[in-house]
């Protein structure tokens, strides 16, 4: 009978390991990220960033939580305590695990159509269980590692880009709510004016790092609401008190209904920008930091396949909420210990009745804040190739970026931008591999054979020298053989 082996320690650390995208060059930098398990490490980190800038940047993915958490709740399809006492207990569990601030945002895709389809709780519930019950398997599966090997760099900075522009138009769209600077439908608390005076307060600070910005503009945004509050005469419709979760079990044709119509939409989505692009970013942000797939595929699966059986809205993680809020100031997981504990803390005390105080926080403060997180995101792009010294690879790396991103937002769907860029990348592929190498040709027309620049034109045309007394070096690709030297060049063209 043949025995059975169990794998050793090193065989396990190599499996889970393989979905990594750790480069030669991430290998050699030091992981700025204690491990878990290692309390005193960790510890003296967050000593060490124990600032108001690292307490603003919990703030900054409010401008995509809020709205949408808003929405759902006044519509009845999630339910607001248990929003928040789920996020805020995934903020917390995922600070610890990760080190860094990796954010725990809304699925916006389910949660557009669920406001646009007027989802029951358990279609709502329906969705996110579909699609996280997915992610979870391609994560423990490792198939995912399928797409770290063969996707693109430029394809994943295309879609940080679009991503980007889509986050800016919702953050414009959330500006626009009111937007009005005199007039008798100018809103003291909300206008134009406050829309203005935030942009301007958050680029004069930009290099500032020290200044808490997006901490000031949530304690102003929240008097505002507490003084339009009172104004209304509305606080005796907000009750303090122990509020607690209910159970949302979805029916058989809630969740085929909540599945696919949201779930499927929201599968691209996850996978590329919570999944694919999160990681990317975080190596970007953080050298030498390199966050597993499937580790980052788990917790998406585990969040929803709890949360949502208790009328939780449906959460992932996010390249742009990581963006925002390391644009505002959060560099460790301090961030997220915080922000869970306020969210669990305000669900459990105000519950539902929360609401009449949130409606009436200022949208232009929320759109501004969205839309200076997005920025972020897409200063990301600007390393979107690994050949940087190669013009022809990097001018095709950069086309490759421009229809994955020109996709992405023209249809308004990662998934069919996702597969746009690939489509581009697997053309240019093709033709470096298979295709006549000419790629240099340009530069050996300007060789003579006495390797003094001489060039004759053509017959009739009118020959024009052009002098440069730039000292460069030559790399000539001829026959499969290299010739690198130094020359003084003068080139001659036509005209």
């Amino acid at each position: 009978m043949p025995s059975i082996s169990l794998p050793t320690r090193q065989q396990v650390t190599a499996f889970l390991n393989k979905d990594r995208w750790t480069t030669s060059q991430a290998a050699d930098l030091p992981n700025p990220v204690p491990p878990c398990w290692d309390f005193k490490g960790r510890a003296k980190r967050m000593r060490d960033h124990l600032t108001l800038r690292e307490f603003s940047g919990a703030l900054g993915d409010i401008g995509t939580l809020v709205p949408i958490l808003i929405s759902l709740t006044i519509q009845g399809s999630a339910s607001l305590t248990s929003s928040l006492f789920f996020g805020g207990l995934w903020n917390i569990l995922t600070g610890f695990f990760y080190g860094i601030p990796m954010c725990v945002q809304p699925m916006k895709s389910i949660a557009a159509i669920a406001l646009t389809n007027k989802f029951t709780p358990g279609e709502l519930a329906g969705a996110g269980l579909g699609v996280s019950a997915i992610v979870f398997f391609l994560g423990i599966s490792r198939l995912l590692w399928l797409v770290t090997r063969f996707v693109p760099i430029p394809v994943v900075k295309g879609l940080q880009l679009g991503t980007c522009f889509q986050l800016c138009k919702k953050g414009i769209a959330l500006i626009k709510t009111n937007a009005s600077f005199w007039g008798d439908s100018v809103i003291w608390s909300d206008n134009l004016w406050w829309a203005c005076s935030s942009f301007l307060l958050v680029l004069f600070v930009y290099e500032r790092r020290r200044v808490p910005v997006a901490l000031l503009i949530f304690i102003l945004g929240v008097v505002f609401a507490l003084a339009q509050t009172g104004s209304h005469q509305q606080f005796d419709q907000v009750h303090p008190g122990a509020h607690f979760v209910h159970v949302v079990v979805p029916s058989s044709e809630e969740f085929r209904t909540g599945f696919l119509s949201a779930g499927l939409g929201q599968l691209p989505l996850t996978l590329l920008n919570s999944v694919v692009a999160l990681a990317a970013l975080s190596r970007d942000l953080f050298p030498g930091y390199d966050p597993s797939l499937t580790h980052i595929t788990m917790s998406i699966g585990i969040m929803n396949l709890v949360g949502c059986f208790f009328g939780s809205m449906p959460f992932c993680h996010g390249s742009g909420g990581l963006a925002g809020q390391y644009f505002f100031g959060a560099r460790t997981e301090l961030s997220l210990y915080f922000l869970g504990a306020i969210k669990i803390l305000i669900g459990i005390v105000f519950g539902e009745s929360l609401l009449v105080v949130l409606k009436w926080f200022p949208s232009s403060f929320l759109g501004v804040m969205l839309f200076m997180a997005s920025i972020e995101l897409g200063l990301v792009a600007r390393n979107f190739t690994l050949h940087p010294q190669d013009e022809q690879r990097r001018r095709q790396d950069f086309v490759v970026l421009l229809c994955t991103a020109a996709a992405l937002v023209g249809f308004s769907h990662d998934g069919l931008g996702f597969l746009v860029g690939m489509a581009a990348g697997l053309v240019f592929w093709i033709l470096r591999r298979y295709g006549p190498n000419d790629e240099q040709m340009p530069v050996l027309a300007l060789l003579s054979a006495d390797g003094e620049g001489h060039h004759s034109p053509p017959t009739g045309s009118k020959p024009v020298t052009v002098h440069d007394n730039r000292l460069a070096d030559s790399y000539v690709a001829s026959d499969s053989s290299l010739l690198k030297g130094k020359a003084r060049v003068a080139l001659e063209g036509c005209v």
